[in-house]
């Protein structure tokens, strides 16, 4: 496409300057209005100042281009010659709009001024030609209080207390009351508060005005507001705005215009037909704002029947046009329809989809536009409960947003307690500095977690997602005070059982309970996903540890576990005793006599989970983490496992003591506990494949259990454990006089094991990349404490985004690339997974599938996020 060199761009009568399909220079409404003059929509005339010019203007240190004043002094005479009136002319005054306009929409986050033009003398020519002097100091009086907020930097309440004050003198509660004589001493209480605050008087030279306009809505790009709005939704800050100067047509003329705002499908259900609300004598802003109770666009039938008919014509054709729906802005002025904007319209996730699927079924997109139209937020918001956007709220503090959705509860502070008010009936919230996984059982219970610690992949964020419960981590105003039972949030202190409501979409707390929306799963979602899996090529599996969470992946979609963590089996109240006599005891006897305990245990587990999934593959990870994990964390809880096992005190404390490690999670865990103590991976062993081989004789099935060695950095360390498993099998083969069709296999989650993935795969049948830990080992960063300096990383662009959340493709992508090339180049039928908490995130996704992966795998409610990225990774990289 050729690129646009001129810094202006006009529009207007039926024809436009701007190649509407150059949005990036002249921003989404900019090209928006060049397309509809084109289409014959009456759009008021007007041109535009690129995106260019504000990227310049800021590169400048606030100076114009050379030759822009004379440009858009050009167009403006073109377009008082289309208007047949011109700026400051006291006889018939051109009076215009000027708006900010991004390449993406980012509604309310810049500034617009509307009137420009009038002053002292002016306005009493727009009286003379209207014959209206009510509309004329209206107009007046709203452009003063939006140049002087917008420009001259005077608080919107200096202007608005004038007004609530002559409203109140003169016994009326709506500004459309106030006749033009009070409208007139409002313009003047305006502009003396003007002088009161600047010094100087209000400027009447409209010139002066066009160009104190343009600069304060290019200034708008760096507002707070505005960088906050790109910051979340992930808009570059280099685009810059357009502006739009626009001839004004004025919704405020009397009972014969009107202003409003309208969708051409119900923006929160999808649902087709006209949606939108409109005022009568009024301008925008009071729509936006607020200030007056719009009517619903039926009702416009009745007011202006021919100006409702050409609103429904200009819909249908809008939306035809765009093959989307549209949000629309519209002012009438004496019966006549204007559109001012129309742009792709925000909408709920329910909404989205309903609106692509029915589309498609309409035969206005096709199956593939419908998954594409989908962002996989969408579908994760509608997953969770959310927070209802419409209910009032008091904000207490902003944290990470790790699990979404809302909850609402009590706030306890130890699991313990979690599990007894949970049993007691009560909903509760978890407040912790952090988590370990010894309070799985009181996260299980919670309707929510918060943590003053903690990244979004910390053990906290990790779990809830697979929980799909609400969570919020990281939240560094988080204040515990467990000797008095309470916690402090910005200087207000909240007791255990007072109520808070979680926002695990935004990581906001607030006070009380705010009410939430539970989504549905209706039928014109199950069509969609049918299309998504009818296109992806990309297997999808769940992280799930219980027979419960593997049930919830299956009606998510999953087609199998690619990640069975058991030692989530462990932390049980009945199992952890005999976990622990089994890490403490010395003698080799003492620990098999634990490990008997334990295997009916994890049999039963797996008995559960095999029933689920059926004949879908189930990856089960050998024991992980670090065996200080499952101990007493103090002698107090020492001492009572002492009394339970029947041992010495001090010898088990001596023991606990000789476990400790300065960083444990590069010290004895995964495989290193296989190796060091074979019984442990033995009775594992032994529990799947028995565990397998019944259920395959009760259910008539045939399983496809696969084995997964974890924390492997060399062949024949994996060697050696497979021999393990080999022997391990042949003996339960002979016990029940049966085939088990098992595989073994690896996480590759150190750069040792990526780059020796040749030799690893000359004895592995699959690899699953680990990136959490990946990541962990690949950067040198502890994604527990990289709260801390982190998000100062990911503020001054030393890395783009968190690495915990989105796959760094630099670094550990190219580890994960040369993994696969090498694997698969020593043994070509090498499956390959992924199952780290970014087989979840979709730009994680579709790297997988550029480095054709056969899964990833997440957690069960992340499932359907998988399936929708994994069908867009395949529209977007055809082969």
């Amino acid at each position: 496409m050729k690129a646009l060199t001129s810094p202006v761009y006009f529009f207007g009568n039926g024809t436009s300057e701007g190649d509407p399909r150059c949005q990036d220079l002249l921003g989404g409404k900019g090209a928006g209005l060049c397309e509809m003059t084109q289409l014959g929509i009456p759009v008021p005339p007007g041109f535009i100042i690129s995106t260019e010019v504000c990227v310049a203007y800021y590169q400048n240190q606030f100076s114009y281009p050379a030759d822009l004043k004379e440009k858009v002094y050009e167009k403006l005479k073109r377009l008082e010659s289309v208007m047949g009136a011109k700026l400051g002319d006291i006889e018939n005054p051109l009076l215009v709009s000027v708006r900010s306009g991004a390449r993406v929409s980012m509604p309310g986050m810049m500034d617009t001024i509307l009137n420009l033009g009038l002053n002292d003398q002016t306005v009493e020519g727009l009286l003379r030609r209207t014959q209206n002097p009510r509309f004329a100091y209206d107009s007046y009086r709203r452009f003063i209080h939006m140049y002087g907020n917008v420009v001259l930097g005077i608080q919107s309440d200096e202007f608005e207390d004038i007004l609530k004050q002559k409203k109140k003198k003169n016994g009326v509660e709506k500004d459309t009351e106030l006749d033009a004589a009070a409208l007139k001493e409002i313009v003047l209480a305006y502009q003396k508060r003007v002088k009161d605050i600047t010094g100087t008087s209000f400027p009447q030279d409209p010139y002066e005005q066009l160009w104190g306009a343009i600069g304060a809505v290019f200034r708008s790009w760096n507002s707070n507001r505005a960088i906050a709005y790109r910051k979340i939704h992930h808009i570059s800050n280099e685009w810059g705005t357009a502006v739009t100067v626009q001839a004004m047509v004025f919704g405020n003329m009397g009972q014969d215009s009107a202003t409003g705002v309208a969708f051409t499908r119900n923006p929160a259900t999808g649902e087709k037909g006209i949606f939108g609300e409109y005022l009568i004598n009024a301008q925008g802003e009071d729509v936006v704002a607020g200030i007056r109770t719009p009517q619903a666009l039926m009702h416009l039938k009745e007011d202006m029947p021919g100006a409702y008919d050409d609103l429904l014509q200009i819909f249908n054709r809008l939306e035809a046009h765009y093959r989307d729906m549209q949000d629309i802005e519209f002012t009438i002025q004496d019966q006549k329809v204007w559109v001012l904007q129309a742009r792709s319209a925000k909408r709920t996730a329910t909404a989205a989809i309903r609106t692509a699927v029915e589309m498609v079924q309409e035969k206005m997109i096709s199956k593939k536009e419908a998954v594409l139209r989908i962002s996989p937020l969408q579908i994760e918001q509608l997953l969770h409960p959310m927070v209802d956007p419409a209910s009032p709220k008091q904000v207490l503090a902003k944290g990470l947003p790790a699990s979404p959705g809302g909850a609402t509860g009590q706030v306890v502070f130890s699991p313990d307690e979690a599990e007894k008010w949970a049993a007691a009936g009560k909903k509760v919230i978890l407040v912790r500095m952090e988590t370990s996984p010894e309070d799985i059982h009181g996260m299980y219970v919670a309707q929510g977690i918060l943590t003053a610690r903690g990244g979004s992949t910390s053990h906290a964020a990790v779990v809830a997602r697979g929980m799909g419960k609400c969570c919020v981590v990281g939240c560094d105003e988080l204040h515990i005070n467990l000797k008095q039972d309470e916690m402090e949030l910005r200087g207000k202190k909240i007791k255990k059982g007072e109520t808070i409501t979680l926002n695990g979409t935004t990581g906001e707390v607030y006070a009380g309970k705010v009410p939430t929306i539970q989504p549905k799963l209706d039928e014109t979602y199950q069509t969609l996903m049918q299309w998504v899996d009818e296109i992806r090529t990309l297997k999808v599996r769940a992280n799930a540890d219980t027979p419960h969470d593997a049930k919830v992946a299956i009606g998510f979609g999953a087609e199998g576990i690619g990640l069975c963590r058991t030692e989530h089996m462990f932390f049980d109240e009945t199992r952890i005793d005999a976990m622990r006599e089994m890490i403490l005891v010395d003698r080799d006897n003492f620990r098999k006599r634990a490990l008997d305990k334990l295997m009916p245990m994890q049999k039963a587990d797996f008995i559960g989970i095999f029933k689920e999934m059926r004949e879908r593959p189930v990856t089960i990870r050998l024991l992980d983490p670090p065996l200080h994990e499952f101990l007493p964390k103090n002698n107090k809880e020492l001492l009572a496992l002492s009394k339970k096992l029947d041992l010495s005190f001090y010898r088990l404390k001596r023991k606990a003591k000789s476990l400790d490690e300065f960083n444990p999670m590069l010290g004895f865990r995964g495989s290193r506990l296989g190796v060091a103590y074979p019984e442990i991976y033995e009775m594992q062993v032994r529990a799947i494949l028995e565990a397998a081989c019944e259920v395959e004789a009760s259910e008539k099935i045939k399983l496809k259990p696969e084995i997964m060695l974890p924390i492997i950095g060399d062949a024949k360390e994996f060697e050696v454990l497979k021999e393990l498993i080999q022997k391990t099998c042949k003996s339960v083969e002979k016990q029940y006089r049966t085939k088990i069709n098992t595989t073994i296999g690896t996480m590759i989650e150190l750069p040792r094991a990526a780059l020796t993935a040749d030799d690893i795969a000359k004895e592995a049948q699959f690899f699953s990349f680990g990136t959490n830990d990946l990541t962990q080992t690949t950067f040198g960063i502890s994604r527990d404490d990289s709260n801390h300096f982190l998000p100062k990383y990911i503020e001054k662009g030393i890395y783009e985004t968190d690495p915990f959340v989105s796959i760094d493709q630099k670094g550990v992508g190219r580890l994960m690339e040369m993994g696969v090339s090498l694997g698969r180049k020593t043994n070509p039928h090498l499956k390959v997974g992924i199952c780290g908490e970014h087989g979840g995130e979709p730009k994680s996704v579709h790297f997988c599938h550029k480095l054709g992966l056969d899964y990833v795998s997440c957690s069960p409610y992340r499932v359907p996020v998988a399936r929708l990225a994994a069908a867009q990774a395949v529209l977007l990289r055809p082969s």
